[in-house]
């Protein structure tokens, strides 16, 4: 969906003001002008300023459009790719990897999930089976090692905990 700049302003000026609010509940460091609510406190200002100038302007091309007798532009619309169903498939894939992700990667593992990530998202680009199942494979494991070893982020194991390296 394509939103009209006050929706999109008054989302960010809402969701800036709750940052803010949230915020000031962190703890304070001793001795300290500067605490941990410092650096969210300062984003959710800049949410509320760029929130602020959106509903502005969005508001402001409402009233031109208007004053001139056009119809004013709408509070939301589709896309044209909304008319594609290749396309829409793969936005609901990709939606559908990430949630996976998300809800399964402890119990699955980083690599196991990694895979059928980017499995399903190259065969939504109509890569061959084998070649997909190989650059998952493959890019799944480098992926890990960099991550897992080298930064030392520690990834979930999940079914494969037994082989762990």
């Amino acid at each position: 969906m394509r939103f009209n700049d006050v929706v999109w302003g008054a989302l960010l000026m809402l969701f800036g003001s709750a940052l803010f609010v949230d915020v000031q509940g962190f703890p304070k460091m001793p001795g300290q002008h500067v605490g941990p609510a410092a650096m969210p406190g300062a984003l959710a200002v800049g949410f509320a300023v760029c929130g602020a100038i959106l509903l502005w302007r969005g508001l402001r091309q409402r009233a031109a459009a208007q004053a001139a007798g056009a119809a004013a532009p709408p509070w939301a619309s589709a896309p044209p790719w909304f008319a594609s169903p290749p396309q829409v498939l793969g936005f609901c894939v990709l939606v559908a990897v990430n949630l996976l992700y998300l809800l399964a990667a402890d119990r699955l593992g980083f690599i196991v999930v990694g895979v059928i990530y980017l499995m399903a998202l190259m065969r939504v680009l109509r890569v061959r089976w084998w070649l997909a199942l190989v650059v998952a494979v493959v890019m799944t494991l480098l992926i890990h090692g960099v991550f897992y070893k080298l930064l030392k982020v520690p990834l979930p194991w999940g079914l494969l905990q037994p082989i762990s390296w």
